[in-house]
């Protein structure tokens, strides 16, 4: 089963783009990376799968249920962390945590006093005095108390320090290896590499590909690293060059036998070449859009 699909979905703000005909399927027990620049439309995605905004056209399922019409039985099952979480400031953290286990009908008190070791959150202050990485950490805490069986996350490592993201992610990859399917979104292409098996590229709210991490990585370039050339060789297919005083580096999308032939013939101190990083994969696919 599917623990996240969606159809065509469309969502207009009047006449301003939200996003345009987003299909993407997640399966169960997957760990999925979202994406995309700030205005991409990953937030908007996210708010229809929840519910929390209804989609101009298309739809969207969660574990096979639309979300327009059984929300409260798909919101069970789900932790939602947005990217910009807000509490009641004179509460404290452990009164804010406490009510939102409340709201679920759960006693969450073992788990959530684990979680709170975990990211080293002092539960006895005020919302009002916590800093902005702190905030995270409640939205954290709030979002995986209940063991839901699908993570949604906005963005979720935004303040929080190196240690502590170390420790959410293995929080999160001990939850995936239980089954519970993650769905991420995030602009930071290392944390998207080094955790998710799969990914969708968004922008201007329409999807550009959808694949396998690997694949991903794989499927458009190797990056070429000469030195003792100043200058490209003529070959199709090469993007991105990079110069300096020691050689050239460049993007080349053609076959590897014609590029070695070539190589061959060049005055060449040192040649390198390798797999090119997500980024500069996320980078290429924004170019042949633009």
């Amino acid at each position: 089963m599917d623990a996240v699909r969606t159809d065509f979905l469309t969502k207009y703000y009047g006449k301003a783009r939200g996003i345009v005909d987003v299909s993407l399927c997640v399966p169960e027990g997957d760990f999925f990376g979202f994406i995309g620049p700030n205005g991409a439309g990953k937030s908007t995605t996210i708010r229809i799968l929840l519910g929390l905004i209804s989609p101009t056209q298309g739809t969207a399922e969660i574990f096979g249920k639309n979300i327009q019409g059984q929300r409260e039985e798909i919101l069970s099952r789900v932790g939602y962390m947005p990217s910009e979480a807000a509490f009641y400031r004179g509460m404290k953290v452990k009164e804010v945590i406490q009510y939102s286990a409340r709201l679920r009908g759960r006693d969450c008190r073992k788990e959530a006093r684990e979680l709170c070791e975990r990211l080293d959150l002092d539960i006895e202050k005020k919302i009002s005095e916590l800093s902005l990485g702190n905030r995270k950490k409640v939205s954290v805490v709030c979002a995986l108390q209940h063991r839901p069986e699908l993570c949604v996350l906005d963005e979720p490592t935004s303040g929080l320090d190196p240690l502590i993201q170390r420790e959410f992610y293995a929080i999160l990859e001990e939850r995936n290896k239980e089954g519970t399917t993650i769905f991420l979104s995030s602009h930071i292409l290392s944390e998207v590499q080094r955790y998710c098996r799969h990914a969708a590229v968004i922008r201007d709210g329409k999807i550009l590909v959808s694949d396998s991490i690997e694949n991903l990585g794989q499927a458009h370039a190797k990056r070429v690293t000469l030195r003792g050339v100043i200058e490209p060789p003529a070959l199709e297919g090469i993007k991105d060059v990079k110069k300096n005083e020691e050689g050239i580096s460049f993007l080349y999308g053609g076959r590897v036998d014609v590029l070695l032939q070539t190589l061959a013939a060049l005055p060449l101190a040192d040649v390198n070449i390798g797999e090119p990083d997500l980024e500069e994969i996320f980078l290429h696919y924004y170019r042949e859009e633009q």
